[in-house]
């Protein structure tokens, strides 16, 4: 499973590495809401969420489903701007001015995210003018309850009043705790942005691609970037009506999140978390089931219980399990290929070992994958 973005004929001057203020809020409200997906944030989290005041909570409660179970792309406007050129704003304020400019189609589509999550990527029809969408909307909006109702109620009857409200919700946001958070990360943010189109700029896109993630793969003729996801999904950096290109924005807040915006007639962006020493290296879909497969087999699960505990050799294994060497070796073989035991020869006799770091990790492995 991956989300495709197509780059074929695209100059590499048009793949360019931006900070956005508004696309780092959306993730540190996020990180509000779910803090769980972050546990490297409990801190911070903890102490944001303890010194606001009482009517900005609430606020930020009657809007959280912009951003705590789907990251709405009203917080990367502009990838939509219809001609644009993907650049974004030096303050937030700038941000939220392209966000004003994103027409009402748009920022309709953005903010029903939560309503339309299957559409995303069809080019569905916009509910401000297709009954059928609107009467979808409202039905799926009724499914996640009555405050995501009225906002769905009064996004499709007046558009501009909903723009205002979000508009000063942010504002607020800035004024109570984001300001003085973005005047902190924002160094590192740009450092990062600097140095991935120094790379991108010097070595090619396959090598600004691998210092991003190792999610991230270009294909043999450089025509398509592949992002390791549990989706599916497909974009053109080149045919967007928003302007041809691929804008990639670091965040100090997304990590295990890897997002991908590829909406029809959008610009895609890749928003990557930056890297960190104390953050591992995301594993593969493909790693973990195929490490997940190994495991689910009874008798490879019996196999790692004598591994866990000490090594052993073929024929030890085949003794305790009353099955031939052959059979051993064959899922040993496959226990091997997903990286779950490890060989050591000893004099005449070959050793095998459970991975015990590599086990430990699956769960986190298991949880970043799904989030990613």
């Amino acid at each position: 499973m991956s989300v495709h973005i197509d780059i074929a004929g695209l100059p590499p001057e048009r793949i360019v590495f931006e900070t956005s203020p508004l696309a780092e809020l959306g993730l540190a409200l996020h990180a509000l809401s779910e803090p769980g997906h972050h546990p490297g944030l409990h801190g911070w989290a903890t102490a944001t969420a303890a010194a606001l005041e009482p009517d900005l909570a609430d606020r930020m409660h009657e809007a959280e489903f912009l951003w705590r179970n789907t990251f709405s792309d009203v917080f990367m406007p502009f990838a939509g701007i219809r001609g644009g050129d993907g650049r974004t704003g030096a303050t937030l304020a700038e941000d939220l001015d392209v966000l004003d400019r994103l027409d009402d189609e748009r920022f309709v589509a953005a903010a029903l995210e939560f309503t339309c999550a299957s559409l995303y990527g069809t080019g569905a029809p916009s509910p401000l003018s297709d009954a059928g969408m609107r009467t979808r909307a409202l039905d799926m909006a009724a499914a996640r309850g009555p405050k995501q109702v009225e906002f769905t109620q009064q996004l499709l009857a007046d558009p501009g009043s909903v723009r205002g409200w979000i508009r000063r919700l942010f504002e607020d946001c800035d004024e109570a705790f984001f300001a003085d958070t973005w005047r902190r990360v924002r160094v590192q943010l740009v450092a990062d942005a600097r140095l991935k189109a120094e790379i991108l700029r010097r070595k090619g896109v396959g090598p600004a691609m691998d210092a991003v993630s190792s999610a991230l793969s270009l294909n043999a003729d450089a025509s398509r970037i592949s992002v390791d996801k549990l989706a599916e999904g497909r974009t053109d950096a080149v045919g967007s009506s928003a302007g041809a290109g691929l804008t990639l924005i670091p965040t100090s807040f997304g990590w295990p999140h890897l997002m991908v915006l590829h909406a029809p007639g959008w610009r895609p962006v890749i928003h990557y978390p930056v890297h960190r020493p104390e953050l591992p290296s995301p594993a593969s879909v493909e790693l973990l089931q195929l490490r997940m497969e190994a495991l689910a087999h009874p008798m490879r699960m019996r196999l790692c219980r004598n591994l866990a505990r000490s090594p052993y050799t073929t024929g030890e294994l085949a003794d305790s399990h009353g099955i031939t060497p052959p059979e051993v070796s064959r899922h040993l073989a496959v226990l091997k290929k997903a990286g779950l035991v490890t060989t050591r020869r000893r004099g005449r006799y070959v050793l095998h070992a459970l991975d015990l770091t590599v086990v430990a990790r699956l769960g986190s492995d298991f949880l970043e994958g799904v989030l990613r």
